[in-house]
């Protein structure tokens, strides 16, 4: 019966702070949604005695062990091997994952190096997990330690590839082995527009501890709201969805999205199914805006064009922006990003437009104009706003605070929302 947890995360890459382990909390959060309790999370890096002091400790304090990384065809790739020096198996190698892997490197047409076959090999006893994206299969296995038996699961460490093994093999083995009939419903909601501590008393009271587990995550630059409920099949489906319904009364405008959908992605389909067209023109924010338009696939049928604009003579040149609206108040301001907005609708025959232009930093501010200053438009048939935020933080969020917020205009306008409502950024 699998209860708890514990997850393992390898690689000097990580230890030495080069990479963010996202895969922990993605599994972290996976292992909540079905009810595993998660005891412990262990990074460590590449060095054989402490990868096996991390295995034989993880072994003794959870159920069920999930490792993600060190299974490549380098020599710094010790994971295999030190799985099965600590169950005391030997290494076998699987030929169906040769030929898989022969299969992968003839598809691009490229030889197979001789050390991919390193990855091929697995502690005797080893489930196979199939990896359909790369050439590096996981595997699961038990493992009995000083009289506990843990079950132990090793994964990729890139996540494009671990994620759809952790979802389409992984998670169902774990739940039927859980050894209860109970089940778990879970629904997330994607917000904007609220600080953390705002979204908490905007919901304080609507749903009791004893209906469901309510918890936050800020994943810059939104919040999500997830609600678990426990109880029998049929029941919590029921149950899930009548707290839902108290949520999105309470802060309904708040929320963009449900499950893991993506800003763009919202606004795509709004555009789509009322039929909009967009352009967009950019200047602090270079770009940004149309990448994650087009990120989402099916964006043609909406999505006109992006004008990135940064100078003053291309704002002027190409959008129309008048030399006196620049002399008299500058590319930042107001009456610029409307110019722009109006400018990039005209010449792309759009029926909706955003333009966005500040300064991003670390340099450039000035007392009337500080780091930060940002100055958003929105130009339509029936509809013209403009709006001054003042953001913080470093350049990189700078531009993406100010993409989240241009495509939330975009959202609430689709929706007849009002555009500029946030009690995150009212001024």
């Amino acid at each position: 019966m699998i209860q708890s947890a514990v997850i393992l995360s390898t690689g000097d890459e990580i230890t030495s702070g080069k990479v963010v382990d996202t895969n922990a909390n993605y599994l972290a959060d996976k292992l909540s949604e079905i009810g595993i309790d998660l005891v412990a999370v262990i990074t460590v890096g590449d060095v054989p005695e402490r990868l096996e002091w991390a295995w034989r400790t993880a072994v003794g304090m959870g159920d069920v062990v999930i490792s993600t990384g060190g299974i490549g065809p380098t020599a710094d790739d010790l994971t295999t091997e030190t799985v099965a020096r600590v169950a005391g198996v030997k290494l076998l190698r699987d030929e169906a994952t040769v030929e898989h892997m022969q299969r992968m490197f003839a598809a691009i047409g490229r030889p197979m190096p001789e050390n991919n076959l390193k990855q091929a090999l697995f502690p005797e006893a080893a489930t196979v997990i199939e990896n359909p994206l790369g050439t590096a299969p996981g595997f699961r296995m038990p493992v009995r330690l000083s009289g506990h038996t843990a079950h132990l699961i090793v994964l990729p460490g890139v996540p494009r590839e671990m994620k759809p093994m952790m979802e389409n093999t992984v998670i169902p083995w774990i739940s039927a082995n859980r050894g209860t009939d109970k089940v778990y419903a879970v629904r997330v909601f994607q917000t904007f527009g609220m600080s953390e501590s705002a979204l908490d008393e905007a919901v304080a009271g609507l749903i009791k501890p004893e209906e469901a587990k309510v918890s936050f995550r800020a994943s810059f630059p939104q919040i999500s709201l997830k609600i678990r409920v426990e109880g029998q099949p049929g029941e919590v489906d029921r149950r899930i969805e009548e707290l839902s319904a108290r949520v999105r009364e309470k802060i309904s405008q708040f929320v963009y999205a449900e499950g893991d959908t993506t800003m763009e992605e919202v606004v795509g389909r709004l555009f789509i199914e009322r039929k909009f067209t967009l352009a967009v023109a950019e200047s602090c924010t270079g770009g940004l805006i149309g990448h994650r338009i087009t990120n989402v696939p099916g964006c043609s049928q909406y999505f006109k064009g992006d004008l990135v604009t940064y100078s003053s003579d291309v704002k002027s040149g190409v959008l129309g922006v008048s030399q006196q609206t620049l002399k008299t108040h500058g590319a930042v301001s107001e009456e610029c990003v409307r110019e722009m907005a109006a400018g990039v609708r005209q010449r792309t025959g759009a029926s909706v437009s955003v333009a966005t232009s500040g300064i991003a930093g670390p340099d450039g501010g000035t007392p009337d104009k500080p780091v930060g200053t940002v100055c958003i438009a929105l130009s339509a048939d029936d509809r013209g706003v403009t709006r001054r935020y003042q953001f913080r933080g470093t350049r990189d969020w700078v531009k993406l605070i100010t993409s989240q917020v241009a495509l939330d205009w975009l959202r609430r306008y689709a929706l007849g929302l009002p555009i500029a409502d946030s009690t995150l950024f009212r001024r």
